[in-house]
């Protein structure tokens, strides 16, 4: 087994070259994907997974760089941590702010009532479509003070009447 795999590395390492950059190069930025969530104008799989190109301003180390990134991907939010509980990890869960809307996803065999929800710490443009039992069941509290407001705005589909 050992052998089978130094000879197939013995074959990457042929076709690898070093990527080390200079200042002024330009460089595209991987972007890593989460579901459903609205990023650079698409979601899903047309979401890209690289951006750019950016110009390297500085080199860091022997594999870092400063790239001179847009404002429209500078940090616009920052948590207050005593507004926020983190744990050990330096992570938070997330909280149901409002719902957006409402719709039902039919299939073959059963409707699917599918909700829209503003998170906690997000803007309406990263709001997710969860399903309405499991935010019924993690959120039961909410659910008896929206289902007095919406009454019955909502109809199958998604639209209001």
């Amino acid at each position: 087994m050992k052998a089978a795999q130094d000879r197939q590395k013995s074959y990457a390492d042929l076709r690898r070259r070093p990527n080390e950059f200079e200042v002024g190069d330009k460089v595209l930025l991987c972007v890593s994907l989460m579901k459903e969530v609205v990023r650079f104008g698409a979601r899903g799989k047309l979401s890209p997974c690289f951006i750019g190109p950016f110009d390297i301003v500085e080199k860091v180390g022997k594999l870092a760089y400063r790239l001179a990134l847009p404002n429209a991907l500078a940090f616009s939010r920052v948590l207050d941590p005593e507004a926020s509980e983190l744990d050990e990890s330096l992570t938070y869960e997330e909280q149901l702010v409002r719902i957006l809307d409402k719709k039902v996803h039919s299939t073959r065999r059963k409707d699917i009532t599918m909700v829209k929800v503003l998170w906690s710490n997000h803007r309406s443009q990263e709001a997710t479509w969860e399903t309405e039992h499991s935010m019924r069941e993690q959120y039961p509290h909410f659910f008896s003070q929206v289902s007095k407001l919406l009454g019955r705005n909502f109809v199958k589909g998604g639209g209001r009447r």
